[in-house]
C-alpha cells in the first residue's frame, strides 16, 4: 500500500522558514517522481515543485528562489525547505508520487503533471 505522510507544517511570520518532510512507503521511491503542491481555501491546488529521481527539479514562478525540494532516496523522504515565507504561501501542502514529469530530459509543467497518490497535508500558515 502506497503511503505518504507528511510533516512539519506550523505557523510562522513573514521572512521564516519552514522545512516539510514527506515519508513515502509501499513502492520503489528512487524510481518516481515526486512532488509537493498546496491548496490555498477557495482556490485551485497548485504544483509548487517537483523531483526526479535523479535529484533535478522544477519550480513555480512564485517559490523559485526561496524553496528548495529535495529528496534522500535512501530514507524514502521528500523534503520542502522553505525561506522567506509570505502570508500567500499560507495553504495545505501536499506531498505527491506524480504519474509522469515529463519526457526524458524535459518537463511537463507544473498544471500538467497527473498525480497517482497524495499524502494528507500538513498546514502551512504565514502571519504577523
Amino acid at each position: 500500500e502506497v503511503q505518504l505522510v507528511e510533516s512539519g507544517g506550523g505557523s510562522v511570520q513573514p521572512g521564516g522558514s519552514l522545512r516539510l518532510s514527506c515519508l513515502a512507503s509501499g513502492f520503489t521511491y528512487s524510481s518516481y517522481c515526486m512532488g509537493w503542491f498546496r491548496q490555498s481555501p477557495g482556490k485551485e491546488r497548485e504544483g509548487v515543485a517537483s523531483i526526479r529521481g535523479t535529484g533535478m527539479s522544477l519550480y513555480a514562478d512564485s517559490v523559485k528562489g526561496r524553496f528548495t525540494i529535495s529528496r534522500d532516496n535512501a530514507k524514502s523522504t521528500l523534503y520542502l525547505q522553505m525561506n522567506g515565507l509570505k502570508p500567500e504561501d499560507t495553504a495545505m501542502y501536499y506531498c505527491a508520487r506524480v504519474q509522469n514529469c515529463g519526457p526524458v530530459g524535459g518537463w511537463l509543467p507544473l498544471s500538467k503533471m497527473s498525480v497517482a497518490y497524495w499524502g494528507q497535508g500538513t498546514q502551512v500558515t504565514v502571519s504577523s
